[in-house]
């Protein structure tokens, strides 16, 4: 009884207390709100792709519950802008209230058409504002994005929604195949990339047999998720990048990217799929180009033993791909000044034999997003099939010419040869990451260090004096250990100059790069 009685008592006091309470009148706001920002950039997007969202919070520093009378966007329900507060979404408020000393968030987001709008520019900068209150209480933030124009590339979809996808002959046995990777072949029409507007590409672009897609200097090519491009039998891919004087803005290279331009995704790795050069495409081409943020920067397969190389890229840079820089499959590849860096795999894999040849090259991973299992470099002559047996292909040849093999794990080259075919390797004049303290390889032959036909002048475990790896910045500095290595050789009168166009005939230095001097 006596607990029933303190029960009632003790709810009689808080509903007489509630009623008492003045802090639910909510004053009409002054004009006094405090902001944590006056402009709210929403950073670059593409045309009808919508953007991250933004946030504003939005503060009542007053001793006073207030009531904002209304809250909307200045052009209001014609406005491209979308608003989420407290939960609720729309262009227009009324009555939004705020507890003294307290603060509400606004989350903020665009999705705009660039035809829309009175522009003949490939690009727009497109502005409202957030309207607080009215007349002599009216306070603004202003919101701004720059919005592009592009040309926009995507499969199409059948009356029933099913998106459309590749068929093309997959075993070289003269018969079309359908596939489940969603995408669609480019027309003739397309057939070239110019760099009058970006590229942005929904599935994957398909090269047709006997046909070539060629990219011009400039152009910008952006992936959605989950795309790519992918060069079929007697296809090609030509990407005819030029260099760029000022390699901050990078004017005249193709740039692989993908298409949300947003800074939070700048470095992302794993954003798209990957250039797919699929068995019996020929003759691809790459020169001043970079591939960041793919899963796989590009995938080549097959055609190891042509007289021309499957893959030939020179002058170019791959980094922050989620899987790898480059895997090579029974392939060939020659490189010349590439520079590979951040995969959560290998920077670069030459896997089920094939024919590569690298010369002054950088090929470092310094990845740090999780564990890595693989180092920058891997190599091997077999493939493990579905019934776990193994399948050998030859190593034809696999060639490493004043080029630096580095990271931030160790080792950072794996050699693993199956009996039964070829494996055929060289590191020479080169400055390797190769540290053995437990001796595991020490009964491999492969790793027999003394041996000149597989270790011609190498430099082991030396500082290459990298600039700002975990930035992608793999030039070399003055303290580098690949200065002064070797001097003019074949290799070096081969590339006469590094990747920003510095002579190194007279004095080489291994890798990409000649050294610099790094200015604070």
């Amino acid at each position: 009884m006596k607990r029933s009685l303190y029960f009632c008592l003790t709810c009689l006091t808080l509903i007489l207390w509630s009623s008492c309470r003045k802090d639910f009148d909510f004053q009409p706001s002054q004009g006094e709100l405090t902001f944590s920002k006056n402009t709210v950039y929403l950073d670059t997007v593409f045309t009808n792709i919508g953007s991250s969202t933004y946030n504003l919070k939005v503060f009542n520093r007053s001793d006073q519950d207030i009531s904002i009378p209304t809250l909307r966007l200045g052009q209001g329900q014609a406005s491209s802008y979308r608003l989420n507060v407290d939960g609720m979404a729309g262009k227009e408020f009324q009555n939004v209230e705020i507890l003294a000393k307290d603060s509400l968030f606004i989350f903020i987001e665009t999705t705009i058409d660039i035809q829309t709008l009175v522009t003949s520019k490939n690009q727009f900068l497109y502005t409202d504002v957030i309207e607080f209150d009215r007349g002599t209480n009216l306070q603004k933030v202003n919101l701004v994005t720059l919005v592009k124009d592009a040309v926009f590339i995507y499969p199409n979809k059948d009356s029933q929604g099913l998106v459309e996808t590749l068929t093309f002959d997959l075993d070289d046995d003269g018969v079309a195949d359908k596939t489940e990777i969603q995408g669609r072949f480019l027309n003739d029409s397309e057939l070239k990339f110019t760099n009058a507007k970006p590229y942005v590409i929904y599935g994957y672009a398909g090269v047709a047999e006997n046909k070539t897609l060629t990219i011009d200097a400039g152009a910008r090519v952006h992936f959605h998720s989950n795309s790519g491009i992918l060069i079929t039998k007697n296809a090609s891919l030509k990407v005819n990048g030029a260099f760029s004087p000022d390699q901050t803005t990078m004017v005249n290279e193709v740039i692989f990217e993908s298409d949300r331009l947003e800074p939070l995704f700048k470095n992302i790795p794993g954003q798209w799929g990957t250039i797919w050069l699929f068995q019996g495409s020929k003759e691809n081409e790459f020169n001043y180009a970079t591939i960041k943020n793919a899963t796989i920067g590009i995938l080549a397969e097959n055609n190891q033993n042509t007289n021309i190389p499957k893959l030939t890229i020179k002058n170019s840079k791959i980094y922050n791909s989620s899987n790898f820089g480059i895997l090579g499959r029974a392939t060939s590849i020659t490189a010349e000044n590439v520079v590979f860096n951040i995969a959560g795999q290998s920077a670069f894999a030459g896997t089920y034999g094939g024919s590569y040849n690298f010369t002054h090259c950088t090929i470092a991973n310094y990845w740090s997003n999780s564990f890595r299992q693989f180092p920058a470099l891997y190599l091997n002559n077999f493939e493990i099939l579905e019934d776990d047996s193994v399948k050998t292909n030859a190593l034809s040849a696999a060639n490493f010419n004043n080029c630096i093999i580095y990271g931030n794990d160790n080792p950072e080259f794996l050699l693993e040869e199956e009996p039964g075919a070829d494996f055929n390797f060289k590191f020479t004049n080169s400055l390797v990451k190769f540290d053995d303290p437990n001796n595991r390889f020490g009964t491999d032959a492969n790793y027999d260090f003394k041996n000149t036909a597989l270790y011609d002048n190498v430099v082991y475990n030396q500082d290459p004096d990298f600039r700002d790896p975990q930035k992608n910045n793999l030039s070399i500095g003055q303290n580098s250990a690949a200065i002064n290595v070797v001097g003019p050789n074949l290799y070096s009168n081969q590339v006469p100059f590094d990747l920003l166009k510095q002579s190194r005939t007279a004095a080489p230095d291994l890798g990409a790069y000649q050294h610099m001097v790094f200015e604070e």
